[in-house]
Formats: structure tokens, sequence, C-alpha cells
């Protein structure tokens, strides 16, 4: 099958050809959904379906081509194209086959069975992930996201309701979802756009400069936060809060917040959540860290926790209760969406527009419509 290196892209990065056969046959013919939608917004909803011809599994993200008044068949191309050209990519989510009706786009998506991430990342302390296991975790994350780059693409929604387990108990592997706001990139358009999840976005986005590969791993980095000690950094009482301590990098490095967890941790951290796009690790340093390749302590011991303190290098589960994020009253159910849904609400789940400038001195930034 072609690359889609030689693909159309437009400039703003949105790829409009694609590979896949789009069917046009009935869904219902060849699929039978079963049990409850696994998730819901406000343009897209996502069902659990079997496939007739083999009894395998899948998840069915039913997509519509209209949204606000606007023909959006080219954000969902573009979607289909990204997962195309992530095909060997063992972390991303694989696309298995495209409909279309008069009214929707189906994509008939690897359905992972473990849910999303967050749900580990805001669980009580025997439910919530080890240091140990975030480290496994990280690797794969940034293994499919190194992938991306060399490839040019970057997801732009990178959080841990996009991140998703095969399975949940024992620890599965990750599967990186939803790339409705994906771009491509090349070495001579420069890609501008107001975009993505709010405690999660980078300060270029806030302040409208370039987007780059760069912006994905701030992302990683708010995300490998949360990972580690259940809480949000940057989230502030409203948008605007969460906006200035983004743009000012005030986030708490105390070892109450870290308590247990190695200081080599806290430096993979400090590596990405860095203002200036250009001193951040890229994806592929990130994956030759110290913290993501510990060599044994001499005095370790399977049955000893030796790492109590932020000095100590050593692996180790957090020994406090994770905090969960304060809930926000505009989020999403799943991963495999982009629109805020109904249902519990949890921090950090909307991806967002600008309703307004978030700094009085940027009157320029227009809103953008994402769903």
């Amino acid at each position: 099958m072609p690359s889609t290196t030689s693909a159309t892209m437009n400039r703003n990065g949105i790829v409009t050809k694609i590979h896949s056969r789009i069917r046009a046959d009935p869904f219902a013919a060849n699929y039978e959904l079963v049990g409850k939608e696994l998730g819901r917004g406000k343009f897209a909803v996502v069902k659990k379906c079997i496939e007739k011809a083999t009894g395998k599994q899948y998840a069915a993200k039913f997509l519509r081509k209209r949204r606000k008044g606007e023909d959006c068949r080219m954000d969902i191309l573009n979607e289909i194209a990204v997962l195309e050209s992530a095909k060997a990519n063992p972390y991303v989510v694989a696309l298995h086959e495209v409909y279309e009706t008069s009214a929707e786009i189906i994509l008939v998506l690897e359905c992972a069975d473990g849910g999303e991430i967050f749900n580990q990342c805001v669980a009580d302390n025997d439910e919530a992930f080890t240091e140990k296991d975030v480290v496994r975790l990280a690797k794969q994350i940034l293994t499919g996201v190194a992938f991306l780059h060399r490839n040019n693409v970057v997801h732009l929604d990178l959080k841990p309701q996009n991140v998703l387990l095969t399975s949940a108990t024992p620890l599965g592997d990750i599967r990186i979802v939803d790339f409705g706001l994906s771009r491509r990139m090349d070495s001579i358009t420069e890609i501008r756009e107001i975009l993505g999840t709010p405690e999660y976005v980078a300060p270029e986005i806030l302040n409208y400069e370039p987007i780059s590969t760069a912006t994905d791993m701030w992302s990683i980095g708010v995300l490998t936060y949360v990972m580690l000690t259940g809480e949000s950094p940057f989230l502030g009482d409203n948008k605007q809060e969460t906006f200035l301590n983004i743009s000012q990098v005030n986030i708490d490095y105390s070892q109450d917040t870290f308590e247990g967890i190695s200081s080599l941790a806290i430096d993979f951290i400090k590596s990405l959540l860095v203002k200036n796009p250009r001193k951040r690790a890229t994806a592929e340093e990130c994956l030759s860290h110290a913290w993501l390749n510990p060599l044994p302590h001499p005095l370790s011991h399977p049955h000893l926790n030796t790492a109590s303190s932020l000095d100590e290098p050593e692996m180790s589960q957090s020994e406090s209760e994770p905090e969960s994020p304060a809930p926000s009253p505009e989020l999403g159910l799943i991963g495999y969406l982009i629109c805020p849904g109904q249902g519990e609400l949890k921090t950090g789940r909307n991806a967002f527009t600008f309703s307004e400038s978030p700094f009085p001195t940027r009157p320029e930034i227009q809103q953008e419509l994402i769903c």
C-alpha cells in the first residue's frame, strides 16, 4: 500500500488522500452491535461490535459528516489517513475497515478492553499505577509517538483519556487513540492553531506560535505527571487560571506531591515541561533517559522497597494515595472521541476551543471549531 507521504495535504496539515476502501454496503450486514455504548460525544458515538464473518470484537466509531452546518468529511479523512500511516505502529489503535452512509463515516477500530489509563491515574492507592507501571507504559507511549513524529505526524491531544489499555488486569499494553486533531508537518509550512485540551496544551498553542513535534512532548510531560501523582499540574479554578499556569510554567515539584517517587522521574518530567519548544526533549531522547532505563541497585532485593525519598533513583510505588483532579463541568466520555459528551464528569476530558481569547493581550486569536 502506498505511503501517505505523497498524500495531498492542505496548509493546515490535513491529509485528505486515503488508501482504505470505503465500503458503501450496510454496516449491519457485516457487524452486530453488542452491549452498551462505549462513549458518546456531540458528533460521534463509539459502540462495541462483533464481525459476523470472524466473531472478532471491534469498536465502531460513528462520525457525523456534517457538524454545526459545516461539512467535516475532510477532517474524518485526515483521521483515517493518520491511522493508515501508523499501521505498522503497535501502540496506535488499528483501523480495520471504513464504511460510509449519507450522514456518517464509520471507523471499525481495534477494541482496547482495558479502558482509559485515566481511570487508574485517579484510582485509590491499591489500584493506582506504581512507578514501575508508569515506566513501562511511558516507554510504550514514547515508542508510539516517536513513530508518529518520524512520519511527521503530531497528535495534538495526548492525554490519559486518549491512551487506552488492551487489558486493565493484568495491566496490558497501550493504544493511542483519537487522531481527530492530528496534523501532518513539513519543513515548509508553519501550522498555527488553537486546539487541544486545556490542562495538556503547550504554551506555544496559547501564544499562537507554530506547532511542532515538541508540542506533543509537552503533553507527554503533563501526562507523565498525572500518571505518577494523580494530580493535574496546571489545573486552575478556571480556564484563564489554567492557561496562566501553563504560560508561566507554574508547577509543583514538592516532596509532598512526589512522595515515594524517584528523583529520576522528576528529572524526566522537567526535561519536557520546558516553555521553549526547542529545549524540550524529543521522543527519541526520552527513550534514552535514565528513568526509563534504570540500572539495577546493588543492594536491591525484590521484596524490599528502598526508594523512600526523592533523592533515591530506584523506582518504587508511591505510598501516598493519589489525589484525584478536581471535577470539571465540560468533559467527554472516552478516548475514541474528541467531543465532550454526557455522563460522569472528570478533570481534563474536553477538547477545547476558545470562546474568548485566553489572554486579553492577544485579541487576534479567533475561535476554532474542532468538533
